[in-house]
């Protein structure tokens, strides 16, 4: 956890994580699936933004909408993380460059929506990632019982096919008791460790 409090004072500034965000970080940092269950405004994205940064390799971070995405690639480059979305906007091209960055350039965090990760190609380059941690923000959107049902989100289990040893984590902050069993088993989360 020194390291994990190291990034936090280097690239954050602070000296001390919030109550749950060390224990999460924790399990996260020891291979765990975990299962956050944190309020909006509660630092739900350093619980993978520092083990991604910690751990060797890329985490990739799946999340719904795409203003946040950029927002949150935008402050992790402002604090001199290298930090990718893949977008719409990107053509074919460039999406090779993207993955060329990903492979080689030291990239430690990839965005991406649930619905482009559905390509094929997206999914081949992914293979072909050192993946350390897969985050899944916007959880609760995978359960038809959640208020944001989203059907992309149910082909998520893919990721596990594709990365089986990467460690998932997935975050929300609303999230019934159904709708924690449906994210556990839609994402194939094994020996998962939950955070409420």
């Amino acid at each position: 956890m020194d390291r994990a409090i190291n990034l936090l004072k280097t690239h954050w500034g602070y000296s001390n994580f919030w109550p749950q965000q060390g224990e999460i970080i924790k399990a996260v940092l020891e291979g765990n699936d975990t299962l956050a269950l944190l309020p909006t405004g509660g630092g739900k994205s350093l619980c993978y933004q520092i083990p991604g940064l910690a751990l060797e390799g890329v985490c990739v971070v799946i999340s719904p909408l795409i203003a946040l995405i950029q927002d949150q690639v935008n402050n992790l480059q402002e604090k001199n993380i290298k930090a990718i979305a893949l977008s719409s906007k990107l053509n074919r091209e460039e999406t090779i460059i993207a993955f060329d960055n990903l492979q080689f350039g030291n990239y430690k965090f990839l965005y991406l929506s649930p619905e482009k990760l559905q390509s094929a190609f997206i999914q081949e380059k992914l293979k072909q990632l050192n993946i350390s941690v897969i985050a899944i923000d916007e959880a609760h959107c995978i359960s038809q019982w959640g208020h944001d049902f989203r059907p992309s989100y149910l082909k998520l289990k893919i990721l596990r096919e594709l990365k089986p040893k990467a460690r998932i984590i997935a975050l929300t902050a609303t999230a019934t008791g159904q709708v924690l069993k449906d994210i556990q088993s839609n994402l194939a989360l094994g020996g998962v460790k939950i955070f409420k």
